[in-house]
């Protein structure tokens, strides 16, 4: 039987329980998309986690989806990380910089590009820019030179993770952006080598897999997914299929771990981890008001060998001890959760200051 304050091996890395800070966009860097103090404060306040994920990281402007999410494509936004990482691993814990290319989400007023994605095909819903709440547009096709030139982004957004200290990188093709764009059925429209079959679909996130893998070592390298999630328009008519064909791609390498999303029935995720015979994070469906409770139910279970939380660590900085003592928790405060100051992000107070 599994216990969450087990250590766990992570690829090239040992974390040092099982109990995951998940991926939570919070839009506190830079307009440039540099990391602030703010926001070392913020990741060092939770490094009691056995593993801290970042919140989604763009690995170009293009890829830039939110207004003041942090880069990792310039020497100054991977300095700041440096910043960052070191103080978390003073703090005890390891980091993973979690890459995300938005794809077609996104504004020309965020970026001054217009957003990219495998076919012209509009997301629904808008996006906050510095002039306000804007339709999302069109976005524009990737030609064959520029599917390639992604994927190098992201190897150098890899490299750069690195460069700053990171632990490894999480690749994120999860929540209805461009590697899960690819995936998608009602996104992906094309007729080249990078559409129509599953075959073809899954193409583009493993090339992107495999190039960062080759680049940094697979043990640095992980992959996040949300099989059947229909965030930001997203249709997947077969995901069982799909994202069996998907792990089995990639079943060669030695991953630090694919990290999934429960957005569905259980038995789902039944499917996924028989798929992937490697380290299994869950970020399940789950009662956030006691995560206690995932926690057993699913390392107990055998379900996944680590369990990712993200509302529980936005609110309680010190969420390890307060699950030793199932509880009590903070609630989270939706009014804060993007963009603002201290207010919301740093200013939650632990069992010993409440």
């Amino acid at each position: 039987m599994t216990n969450a304050f087990e250590p766990i091996t992570i690829g090239a890395t040992t974390a040092a329980n099982r109990v995951f800070m998940a991926p939570m966009t919070r839009n506190r860097a830079t307009l440039d998309g540099v990391p602030t103090e703010l926001m070392t404060e913020y990741y060092t306040q939770r490094a009691g986690a056995g593993l801290v994920i970042t919140e989604g990281i763009q690995p170009s402007r293009v890829g830039q989806g939110y207004i003041a999410t942090p880069g990792l494509h310039n020497a100054e936004q991977t300095a700041a990380w440096r910043t960052l990482t070191n103080a978390v691993h003073a703090a005890g814990s390891t980091i993973f910089a979690q890459i995300m290319h938005a794809g077609r989400i996104g504004h020309p007023l965020l970026t001054g590009f217009t957003p990219v994605a495998p076919s012209a095909v509009r997301a629904p819903g808008g996006t906050h820019t510095a002039e306000g709440r804007k339709d999302n547009v069109v976005p524009r096709e990737l030609t064959e030179d520029e599917i390639l030139q992604t994927v190098a982004d992201h190897v150098a957004a890899a490299r750069n993770a690195l460069e700053a200290g990171f632990d490894g990188v999480e690749l994120h093709a999860a929540n209805g952006y461009l590697l899960q764009q690819f995936l998608s059925d009602n996104v992906n429209l094309r007729t080249d080598r990078w559409g129509g079959s599953v075959e073809n679909r899954i193409r583009f996130p493993v090339e992107v897999v495999k190039a960062v893998a080759a680049a940094v070592g697979p043990e640095r390298v992980a992959l996040r997914i949300s099989p059947g999630n229909t965030d930001l328009g997203i249709v997947e008519n077969d995901p069982a299929e799909l994202y069996t064909a998907l792990l089995n791609a990639l079943s060669d390498l030695p991953l630090a771990y694919v990290h999934m999303r429960e957005t569905g029935e259980r038995d789902l995720t039944l499917k996924v981890r028989a798929a992937w015979a490697g380290p299994l994070v869950l970020n399940p469906l789950y009662d956030e008001h006691a995560p206690h409770e995932a926690l057993a139910e699913v390392l107990e279970g055998g379900i996944a060998d680590a369990v990712a939380l993200a509302r529980p660590y936005l609110a309680n900085p010190d969420l390890i001890a307060r699950i030793r003592t199932e509880g009590p928790y903070n609630t989270a405060d939706p009014k804060t959760f993007y963009g603002g100051d201290a207010q919301g992000y740093t200013d939650y107070p632990s069992i010993t200051s409440a």
